[in-house]
């Protein structure tokens, strides 16, 4: 009996890496997720990541600490505001400017961490949950972004220059966020393990502290859109 091949996915905790781990596991992946807490003002997400390894059967599941804080530039990593109010960050990218929330070269650093552990485990197929069509202008969220780091791994990496080229799978590019809601709730998701809000509240402190969802970020936004179109229940705690 053959074994599986495996797969290194970068987990957020969020809604599009979830459904991007059940993915790879229904397409016959032994996945090994990595989750970066990078000084990230949602980290409750980072909880969330490792429920969500458990539940969707991550063969491993770990987390590296590499604080963007110190390099700031964001409204997730710094002082900045979240913006706030309906379509905000669209609004703005659709008027040319890259949002706050957008966090110097983030997916650029995941994907080379990830990169490195998996030349050290011996894996040549790496997913990522970026996605083209509800999101809000990110650069590094771009197929030409995945294409392009695909490239360098070819020659930044002993398997690359070795003939063992690596695969970037980014399976959510080119679905909508309610695709990508019905694609997860078909293979198991529970989305209510899942967390997309950039600015949540913390309810119940103490030890068994609770968080609750803004529901006015965009993240808010285009999570709740997206259950709203794809007929789903959201499961979602706003305050």
């Amino acid at each position: 009996m053959s074994m599986p091949t495996q797969a290194l996915l970068l987990l957020s905790g969020g809604l599009d890496s979830a459904t991007c781990l059940a993915i790879a596991r229904a397409r016959g992946f032994e996945v090994h997720a990595l989750t970066i807490a990078y000084g990230q003002r949602h980290e409750v997400e980072l909880r969330c990541a490792a429920e969500v390894a458990r539940a969707l059967g991550a063969a491993s599941h770990t987390t590296v600490a590499l604080d963007l804080r110190a390099i700031g530039g964001s409204s997730l990593t710094s002082d900045l505001p979240v913006p706030m109010g309906e379509g905000t960050e669209n609004a703005a990218f659709q008027g040319g400017a890259i949002p706050s929330t957008y966090v110097p070269a983030r997916n650029t650093i995941f994907l080379s961490l990830a990169l490195g552990q998996a030349e050290v485990l011996g894996i040549s197929d790496l997913f990522i949950g970026v996605n083209a069509v509800d999101y809000s202008g990110y650069p590094d969220c771009r197929p030409e972004f995945v294409s392009a780091f695909e490239a360098l791994a070819r020659v930044a990496t002993r398997a690359g220059v070795e003939g063992r080229p690596f695969t970037i799978h980014a399976p959510l590019m080119q679905l909508s966020k309610a695709e990508i809601i019905r694609a997860g709730a078909a293979l198991g998701v529970d989305y209510s393990l899942t967390h997309s809000c950039y600015s949540p509240l913390q309810i119940n402190p103490g030890p068994s502290d609770a968080w609750a969802a803004c529901g006015r970020c965009d993240s808010c936004r285009l999570r709740r859109e997206g259950f709203a179109a794809a007929g789903v229940p959201d499961p979602t705690r706003y305050a």
